[in-house]
């Protein structure tokens, strides 16, 4: 294939600086592989340019090749270690595309290396942590990054997440709090709120956090089904069910069975409209 993509090169460069400027040319028109032959070529005259393995990783990426991405970005921070950019994008391909989260981790430590207080490193470090499952080690990341923008919605929101994922809830609360000050009736950070209430006993709370979070986005079948459960426990029998109704209608299967395991319906399982619900959703998925 590459044959043929130098066949439709425009013309025949014959020096390192000509192929970089004709991949770079070519990397804006949005030819990419014609662009990554460039890249390429260049590098054939110049095999320790930093530049060329950088712009050939970011062709790989655009590409959709995400390990042959990481290894063009692995060939440039061998030549300059302490550059930023080869370092960030190729944590950013391990932590999204190719989910291999120690290097990624790996990858955004070496950043901050030369850029220590850098906001985005260590706010992907939080995410590298967390989705190993090391939530406190994701805080102590997302901590850093709030100290940083102290007006940056998503460091709030996932020091949140990582907090409630820890176990400690009411500091959960505190820092989506936070989070809605910069971002008000923001539909995720009402619908934690809601489940961090629910699981506090907080029910009434709850209640008006999934509400929050269903005037935001009317088709949340897990709002209604959390609102469903704590107007039940309440005693809210008609707005229980109605609310139960409506989150069986946007996730029939999940919410039947649901309704039908769950020990919080237990009061309701002999009530006759809670029997016609059941039943009356039950025949429409047959």
């Amino acid at each position: 294939m590459t044959n043929t993509v130098y066949r439709q090169l425009e013309c025949r460069p014959d020096s390192y600086q000509e192929w970089y400027q004709q991949g770079n040319a070519l990397r804006e028109r949005g030819c990419y592989e014609e662009a990554l032959a460039s890249y390429e070529k260049a590098l054939e005259y110049h095999p320790h340019d930093y530049w060329a393995w950088y712009r050939k990783g970011a062709i790989l990426e655009e590409l959709g090749f995400y390990r042959e991405a990481v290894d063009s970005y692995a060939q440039a921070t061998a030549i300059q270690p302490n550059n930023y950019w080869a370092w960030y994008e190729q944590g950013c391909i391990y932590l999204e595309e190719l989910a291999i989260y120690q290097q990624a981790i790996a990858c955004f430590t070496n950043v901050l290396v030369a850029h220590p207080e850098d906001y985005w490193a260590i706010y992907r470090l939080g995410d590298a942590w967390r989705r190993l499952g090391e939530y406190e080690r994701a805080f102590v990341y997302y901590e850093q990054a709030v100290e940083l923008r102290p007006q940056d919605y998503w460091a709030w929101y996932r020091r949140g997440e990582a907090l409630q994922l820890w176990g400690d809830l009411e500091a959960a609360l505190t820092s989506y709090d936070r989070a809605l000050v910069i971002k008000p009736q923001d539909y995720w950070t009402c619908l934690q709120k809601g489940i961090i209430c629910q699981q506090l006993g907080r029910l009434t709370e709850a209640i008006d956090y999934y509400t929050q979070a269903l005037n935001v986005k009317p088709e949340s079948e897990s709002a209604w089904y959390g609102q469903a459960c704590c107007c039940v426990l309440l005693g809210f029998y008609n707005r229980a069910l109605s609310s139960l109704e409506k989150a069986i209608a946007l996730y029939p299967d999940k919410y039947l069975k649901l309704a039908s395991s769950e020990a919080v319906w237990d009061k309701l399982r002999h009530h006759p409209d809670f029997i016609s619900l059941i039943n009356r959703n039950c025949q429409r998925e047959q």
